[in-house]
């Protein structure tokens, strides 16, 4: 949802970088490595550790890669197969490192049990949103959209972190279940798609 506002805006910083990067000949799949190893050391090593504002600041600093290789792929005028599953798959692996690390936290020096709750529906709905979509499309059908998508989801959960860390009280809790509410919800909202896209085919004829 918020791609199709933001984008136009983002492209005018991440496109001159794109067309930079790829004019000295660095690879977009090399820039999607970087950017998922990066967010997932500074989630893992950072956030656990209970050093938030750095964690935060850094992780966000990563996930920009990831507007940057696309950046690269519309530079170089196209894209391949195997960068859009590389790309997806990274993506997946920089979501679970970062909830995973905000759970480790909650879970062990934040002393926040509760709100560990809250950040493992976030990294199970996280996923299950990408997977829903992906697994429609795999089967012809369409699953596009929801409450929040993958930027919404990272907004907020870093936002979330990145107050916690300067010492907003209450901050990490009322975004943290609030994304989970909403994950959830966004679940359920690409289920009804697929049935939808699915009730809108025609029968298959008997065999």
């Amino acid at each position: 949802m918020l791609n199709l506002f933001a984008r136009p805006r983002v492209s005018r910083i991440t496109d001159p970088v794109g067309r930079w990067l790829v004019a000295r000949g660095v690879s977009p799949d090399a820039v999607t490595v970087a950017g998922t190893v990066g967010t997932a050391a500074a989630a893992a090593w950072f956030i656990p550790r209970g050093q938030l504002f750095l964690g935060a600041f850094l992780a966000t600093v990563f996930v920009l890669f990831d507007m940057i290789d696309g950046a690269m792929a519309r530079a170089r005028g196209h894209s391949t197969p195997f960068g859009a599953v590389l790309d997806s798959t990274c993506d997946r692996v920089a979501d679970g490192a970062l909830f995973a690390g905000l759970t480790w936290w909650c879970l062990g020096v934040g002393e926040e049990r509760v709100l560990g709750i809250a950040a493992m529906i976030c990294l199970v709905a996280a996923q299950l949103i990408s997977y829903v979509k992906a697994r429609a499309e795999g089967a012809g059908l369409d699953a596009d959209g929801g409450l929040v998508e993958r930027a919404e989801r990272l907004i907020v959960v870093l936002l979330g972190i990145f107050l916690q860390g300067v010492g907003v009280p209450y901050a990490l809790h009322v975004l943290l279940w609030g994304l989970a509410a909403a994950s959830v919800w966004t679940v359920g909202q690409r289920i009804v798609l697929v049935h939808r896209s699915a009730q809108a085919l025609p029968p298959e004829p008997p065999s």
